[in-house]
């Protein structure tokens, strides 16, 4: 019998592991070929995964809401058409595979095992991937908190463990299982093994508590979406490791509004999109960054990245109240047309659950439009690890004074705020205010007769 096995795809330059979140095919179903097998969710998007051969799902290897790696064998396929698995390899319905993996997990240790939380009681996040190692090589809760990180915000990485791991075998001494008593007994939770040092920052965050708040009578609790805990762990980051510094800039954008009431209607004509304010914002906002590329950079360790390609993100509110902020590449390369068409088209993506991983993916610069929401401006936090991000708020008819040869005027003009936060690490406020000012100026000075 001929079976193909169906393995996790690469779905991102930084996407090493997925999460099965619901199987579209059941055991025993027929399958076609690139018809939809599998809902799978990454720290980055949701996809769904095609089948790469057509025939009958004859086993399921990972259970709904279990982590697969980037290339697992997830499912196997049978191109006979023949829903019986092979005798060596009897059929696994997603139960089954879980009640096996919870088998062997027992067999690793000879206490009961504890199921390690991604958030430890310091703050510390591991991920699915860091647990599964612990799990497997009898790390504690206690000593896995113990551990320096060294990724983002002292996140513990898989190499970190490694070498944890090497450190204790070479110590000689800790045995593989976890001793049960350190985990139960709530005294031993302070007395760890040594502590990341001072001077690295984790240990300091560590120390940090979210508050332990108590709902009163008649108060709804609404667990939180995978997508909302993924933007708060990635909020929360970014303000441990930039420095926040927000710079502000009025602009005059009547120019810019009179020329686009102009040529809407036969833009949508010519090219089938709407011409929005987002493409032309961004257009001047490209053309500042060649002006100071120091803000097209990033940050490791003590080394500044400084980005060849302009990469724009701009964030997007969902149906669901979530954001996601889907990528513009090759920003500089495009007239004001073929911007306008990416940016209609990442937000229809976006909207409808289409967006591949690459699309949310390289981003060097990123824009928010708070005056979508009638907000007049805002202090937008950085989307990491770019250095800055700016924030457009409403276009709103103001008083202004107007400067003519033949003397001063009162008259009423098109303005809007610009906000531009930026991580005072590696961008002081001089370049963070000459960067949105010189925004601001390619805007005013926008050509009212321009042709598309």
């Amino acid at each position: 019998m001929a079976q193909i096995e169906i393995r996790l795809p690469k779905m991102g330059e930084s996407v090493t592991e997925a999460t099965i979140t619901n199987w579209l095919k059941n055991v025993g179903d027929t399958v076609a070929l690139d018809e939809p097998l599998v809902e799978v969710a990454t720290d980055k998007v949701d996809n769904e995964l095609p089948s790469e051969a057509a025939g009958v799902l004859v086993q399921q290897l990972f259970a709904k809401d279990q982590v697969a790696q980037v290339g697992d064998v997830i499912a196997i396929i049978s191109t006979d058409g023949d829903a019986t698995p092979a005798p060596s390899t009897p059929a696994v319905e997603p139960v089954a595979v879980a009640e096996k993996a919870v088998e062997a997990a027992k067999e690793l240790v000879a206490a009961p095992a504890v199921a390690l939380d991604k958030n430890s009681s310091n703050g510390k996040f591991f991920s699915p991937l860091v647990r599964s190692i612990a799990q497997k090589e009898g790390i504690s809760g206690n000593e896995l908190d113990a551990i320096a990180g060294t990724g983002l915000g002292g996140r513990v990485t898989k190499k970190d463990v490694i070498s944890y791991l090497e450190t204790r075998t070479a110590g000689g001494g800790v045995a593989a299982a976890p001793k049960v008593e350190v985990v139960q007994t709530p005294a031993a939770a302070p007395v760890a093994a040594p502590s990341a040092p001072a001077s690295s920052g984790s240990s300091f965050l560590a120390n940090i508590k979210e508050p332990i708040v108590m709902p009163n009578a008649g108060d709804e609790i609404i667990e939180m979406d995978r997508m909302r805990k993924i933007i708060a762990e990635h909020m929360v980051m970014s303000t441990h490791v930039s420095p926040h510094v927000t710079s502000y800039v009025e602009a005059d954008v009547t120019n810019i509004v009179n020329w686009r009431n102009k040529v809407k209607k036969d833009f949508e004509k010519r090219e089938g999109e709407n011409l929005t304010f987002t493409p032309i914002f961004m257009e001047a906002i490209v053309k500042a960054i060649k002006d100071f590329p120091m803000i097209n950079v990033s940050v490791s360790g003590t080394n500044i990245i400084k980005r060849k390609d302009i990469n724009l993100g701009m964030a997007t509110a969902l149906p669901s109240g979530n954001l996601i902020v889907p990528v513009i590449k090759n920003a500089d390369r495009m007239n004001l047309t073929g911007i306008a068409k990416s940016v209609n088209q990442m937000a229809r993506n976006a909207r409808d659950n289409k967006l591949k991983p690459e699309d949310i993916q390289g981003g060097t610069y990123t824009v928010t439009n708070v005056g979508t929401f009638g907000n007049v401006m805002g202090t937008p936090i950085i989307n990491q690890p770019q250095v800055a991000i700016l924030a457009l708020g409403a276009i709103r008819k103001m008083p202004a004074v107007i400067e003519t040869p033949h003397g001063d005027f009162i008259g009423i003009r098109h303005k809007m705020f610009l906000s531009h936060s930026y991580d005072h690490r590696v961008v002081d406020g001089a370049l963070g205010g000459q960067f949105v000012r010189r925004v601001a100026d390619y805007l005013e000075q926008f050509d009212p007769n321009r042709e598309l």
